[in-house]
């Protein structure tokens, strides 16, 4: 019987253990049809993708590793080679980048208009931007996309409306007599020949921190006059990066974790962070207890008032405490940085072409002492001329790079010629895709702005239509030009900082007389950094660009 027993019992276990496995099995072959029908889905829509892709054409990699990462901060080279590329595949082509992928550089205006329609929500920064950014300055409006953006800049548009510029004239005006007055003070202190050797580059990083900061910040650097600044030390020594940690940093591109390394740029780039947002912070406190306490004038007309006020709204445009001190940080660097390197050049081009200086000193002469803000921008020709021709020439940022975040159809405003031999009246392009936008190539391209497009001539502002406008009239921006880009993202304090570059120019050209320390023929590159800076080749002293000024006498 108890064998009996156990052999009923060993049946039953033997039953439920062929139930299990067959449940088992039923699971597995469930789980495995499944699997087969993802991976066939999936497969189905890579193929659908892949067919709907236009397949573009493009140049041979140089470097699986580098592609082209390399030449692309090579400004003199590379703007060559994107119109280069532009005649040989088309307006729309791909370029090898990092790791044997490519980025797709858009020359079409047509094409170029539907980006920059569509920036910051179907084109977004690049994780690597992203980390770089928030590591820089934090998760400011550089930083943000889509909504996030367009409310960081909602609150900050009434700082750079054409009324708020208005109300900061005397502080222009006031940065430029301080320049004024300093330059006077070098030549005063070399009676012995009359003139003073200056570095350009010290001396607009010094009038450009002055003037971004009391505009922004309500807070007077005093380096026009000699005071020292940790900001001026950083950013000198951010501009430069060694070879190595230079062909990480291109890595990272593909992979931003890099940016997580102690390599010394991006310790630099903490550094920054720190040391501005010290100083922004201690703006950010004082300006609250003036405001708690009556407030001041001065402080409310500044950007950081402005901010301020934003914090203070109850509508879904407020910002944050911590947004407010990001977008201070950013205010102070984006103004001081592009704007000094901007204003370098342009007393580069003015000591490289005397007849021009000329030709700008006699009108600003006869124009009267002080111009008004609407003097700057309407009835100073010529100056307004001179300014866009460096903005022109030398765009303080060379290309913008933004990834897809969905598949995009691009239109075309002429037919391309795919990699298969067809043509093409617009492009499409997948999810991931990373499009360039290069802006100082597209300023200075031949087919856009004539046969002399890489020659500085400022009488082109004043002629009429060479033949060649029709071509760059689809481009948006300001005047047609790329520097200040376009669409959502176009550089905000555009009209301050024109307005800056005009005042302090029109003060200094009337009084004082640049020429090229070492000739005018001295060879200028410029240097790898965030915003590459000129520099003249062989100067005594490594990154500076020698300027010999001299009081103007009649």
């Amino acid at each position: 019987m108890v064998a009996s027993q156990a052999l009923r019992t060993g049946r039953d276990m033997w039953f439920a253990f062929k139930d299990l496995c067959l449940s088992w099995s039923l699971v597995a072959l469930t789980t495995c049809v499944s699997v087969l029908i993802l991976v066939f889905l999936y497969l189905l829509q890579v193929y659908h993708q892949r067919k709907r892709t236009t397949r573009i054409r493009g140049p041979q990699s140089p470097s699986w590793l580098f592609g082209f990462a390399k030449t692309v901060n090579s400004a003199a080279i590379i703007t060559e080679l994107y119109e280069h590329w532009a005649r040989e595949y088309g307006p729309v082509y791909k370029v090898p980048h990092v790791l044997g992928l490519s980025r797709v550089v858009l020359w079409d205006p047509k094409a170029i208009s539907h980006f920059f329609a569509r920036d910051t929500w179907l084109y977004n920064q690049t994780p690597f931007n992203k980390a770089a950014i928030r590591t820089t300055v934090g998760r400011g409006m550089l930083w943000a996309d889509g909504e996030n953006h367009k409310r960081q800049r909602k609150a900050l548009n009434p700082a750079f409306s054409a009324a708020a510029i208005r109300s900061l004239m005397s502080v222009i005006h006031d940065i430029a007599h301080k320049a004024m007055t300093a330059l006077d003070g070098e030549i005063e202190s070399n009676q012995r020949t009359h003139c003073a050797v200056i570095d350009a580059r010290q001396w607009m990083n010094h009038i450009s921190l002055d003037s971004v900061g009391i505009a922004a910040l309500s807070h007077d650097f005093g380096a026009v006059h000699g005071n020292d600044s940790d900001v001026i030390h950083i950013l000198n020594a951010f501009s430069s990066s060694s070879s190595v940690s230079y062909n990480l940093v291109t890595l990272a591109q593909n992979f931003p974790s890099i940016l997580k390394l102690p390599l010394p740029r991006i310790q630099f780039s903490q550094k920054l962070n720190l040391i501005v947002g010290k100083i922004c912070q201690e703006m950010v406190s004082r300006m609250r207890k003036e405001k708690e306490t009556g407030g001041d004038e001065q402080g409310d007309r500044s950007c950081l008032g402005w901010l301020l006020k934003a914090e203070e709204s109850v509508e879904s445009v407020g910002l944050t405490p911590q947004e407010v001190l990001d977008e201070a940080k950013i205010l102070l660097l984006a103004g001081f940085e592009t704007t000094a390197v901007t204003m370098t050049w342009v007393y580069i081009e003015l000591a490289r072409n005397p007849d021009i200086q000329t030709k700008l000193r006699d009108e600003c002469l006869e124009f009267g002492p002080t111009p008004s803000y609407d003097d700057l921008t309407h009835k100073l020709l010529y100056l307004d001329a001179v300014v866009n021709e460096v903005l022109r020439l030398h765009a303080a940022a060379k290309e913008i790079e933004r990834v897809a975040t969905q598949e995009d159809v691009i239109p075309l405003s002429e037919p391309l010629r795919t990699a298969a031999g067809n043509f093409t009246e617009n492009v499409c392009i997948p999810k991931g895709t990373v499009v360039v936008i290069p802006l100082a190539a597209l300023n200075c391209s031949v087919s856009m702005w004539g046969p002399d497009a890489k020659t500085f001539k400022p009488s082109r502002w004043l002629e009429k239509d060479s033949g060649t406008h029709g071509a760059r009239e689809a481009l948006q921006g300001y005047r047609h030009v790329m520097t200040f880009g376009d669409g959502a993202r176009m550089c905000l304090g555009r009209l301050f900082a024109l307005t800056e570059i005009k005042a302090v120019l029109f003060a200094l050209v009337r009084n004082f007389v640049f020429e090229m320390a070492d000739g005018p023929g001295v060879p200028i590159v410029e240097s790898l950094g965030t915003v590459p800076r000129p520099r003249v080749v062989g100067s005594a002293e490594a990154g500076s660009v020698p300027l010999r000024v001299r009081r103007y006498e009649v």
